[in-house]
């Protein structure tokens, strides 16, 4: 899915032309200018209204950026979760092997569109020339009803400006999207910014003319779920919603186009994850009430049983008959698997406040819950909640703080990132990675009300073997000093300093040359 031979060295008339401003390439050795540099340039470039939107969006601090994957991985999955949808990238092949790699391994078995540049394509726009022919050669309406085209660092910082692209090909909707690492701080984020887009083009049509019907369509008055969740917790949300005369809507990213109109027929949507800010301002503009937080627990799921029928004008006298149904089996599901002991939760899904209310309401004492993402009024229920309880929220946590938590607290578990579970490994803690053994669980209801207490205190149940492993290993030595020696090595730690400063010198100078 590359764009085919070039027949000239040149962009076609009219093509973008970038050699009178200040452009990026890769250095010879295929690394990137700093984030800083990329960010200046795609300023001079014409992206400032992109990343001030993203500022706005997505708003960074206490940290500039949390240490979180290539936040492109996120918006490149939700094209790949969606059928009949084209993804293409153009950006450095380093990145696009990264990404390409990530994605399969986490189960994607689709086709990735790559088009690739040079220093010369990229500073005379035939970059752009290129993608446009790669997005016309994969137009192909019997294929395809989206194409998803996504600038990665280098292209936009170097302005190429995607927004030039034909709305549609043959039928096929293209979507051009800006996704810099410099700019879009998580890949959860970065879901965001492809769902927003679709949301918006698909809100367009609507108001068009007539759309594509959805396959299923509820006779009841529907609640669009907006984040990704457990496959088990959108019916059981529609199950809870059953007795106040409303049904589930979509899940927002979707899984196929059409989809999205049904997502905005949705009188109310759930911000189950409170952080697609693009997302809610497209549901907004269409007059859609929001409601934060989610049924987690038996104190979660009172409070937004409660917001979604306010939302919805439901009689109260239905509303309590849900609560009167489904809050005593939640109840007993928190009873009958109950969690006793100290957990730090810290992760960059965004439903980590979500876990840690369902942990405490399990029994469990959760000093600390940090997450990469960014505090938004939609989840101020659930930080409220938490710190009513005990538990000190940190939102945009750097890797730094979580594991700070964990020297602080010294949990009997703790759930995060990989460095973070490698971390307290190391000090003989029990720790779980949130990502797979922990979102990958129903949250939501009677069904999640019990999910987490099995792994968790399966996990807590084998400090005895982590007891025995640390006095076992006891004396072998760490980083340099790791292993058994006959004396002990002498540490030259001026050599490193020197090779560090040469190293950062050597960075500045080709960042002040613009490689």
């Amino acid at each position: 899915m590359t764009p085919s031979e070039a027949k000239s060295q040149q962009g076609g008339e009219g093509a973008p032309r970038s050699a009178d401003r200040l452009t990026l390439a890769p250095s010879a050795e295929g690394g990137c200018a700093s984030k800083d540099t990329l960010r200046a340039a795609a300023i001079d470039a014409g992206k400032a209204g992109v990343l001030d939107r993203y500022a706005a969006d997505y708003p960074q601090g206490p940290h500039d950026q949390p240490q979180s994957m290539c936040p492109a991985f996120g918006s490149l999955r939700v094209g790949l979760r969606m059928r009949r949808t084209a993804s293409i990238l153009s950006g450095s092949a380093c990145c696009v092997y990264g990404l390409t790699f990530t994605s399969h391994f986490y189960g994607a078995r689709r086709t990735v569109g790559y088009v690739p540049f040079n220093s010369e394509t990229l500073v005379t726009g035939k970059l752009f020339e290129d993608i446009k022919e790669a997005v016309e050669q994969t137009a192909d309406p019997a294929l395809y009803d989206a194409i998803v085209v996504t600038n990665l660092c280098v292209p936009t910082a170097s302005g190429v400006p995607l927004q030039l692209l034909p709305k549609a090909i043959n039928g096929v909707r293209i979507i051009g999207i800006d996704v810099p690492g410099f700019g879009v701080p998580t890949h959860a984020e970065a879901k965001d910014v492809l769902a927003g887009a679709m949301l918006a083009y698909a809100a367009n049509e609507a108001e068009a003319g007539p759309v594509a019907a959805p396959k299923e369509r509820s006779d009841r008055p529907t609640v669009t779920l907006l984040g990704e969740m457990f496959p088990a917790d959108p019916p059981g949300i529609g199950l809870m919603l059953e007795p106040l005369g409303l049904a589930a809507g979509p899940v927002v990213p979707t899984r196929e186009w059409r989809e999205l109109y049904a997502a905005l027929e949705g009188g109310v949507v759930a911000a189950i994850h409170p952080f697609y800010t693009a997302s809610i301002r497209v549901f907004e503009g269409a007059g859609r009430r929001i409601v934060g937080s989610a049924p987690v627990g038996r104190d979660g799921t009172a409070a937004w049983l409660d917001a979604i029928g306010a939302a919805y004008g439901v009689a109260q006298a239905k509303v309590d008959a849900a609560k009167n149904r489904f809050l005593p089996a939640i109840a007993g599901a928190l009873a009958a698997r109950p969690v006793a002991g100290r957990i730090t939760v810290s992760g960059y899904e965004g439903s980590e406040l979500l876990v840690a209310r369902l942990l405490i309401e399990s029994g469990a004492e959760v000093p600390y819950v940090g997450t990469a993402c960014p505090r938004t009024p939609w989840s101020e229920a659930d930080r409220e909640w938490l710190e009513a309880h005990g538990a000190r929220v940190q939102y945009r946590a750097s890797l730094e703080q979580d594991i700070a938590a964990v020297e602080e607290f010294g949990p009997d578990l703790a759930i995060g990132t990989t460095p973070v579970v490698q971390h307290a490994k190391s000090k003989g803690i029990p720790a779980l990675y949130f990502t797979n053994l922990i979102s990958a669980r129903p949250l939501m209801g009677p069904a999640g009300a019990g999910s987490l207490a099995l792994v968790v205190n399966a996990a807590m149940a084998n400090q005895a073997r982590f007891d025995a492993m640390r006095d076992f290993f006891e004396g072998v030595g760490r980083a340099d000093t790791a292993g058994l020696w006959q004396g002990t090595p002498v540490l030259h730690p001026e050599f490193k300093a020197k090779f560090a400063a040469k190293r950062i010198a050597a960075a500045k100078a080709q960042e002040a040359v613009g490689v």
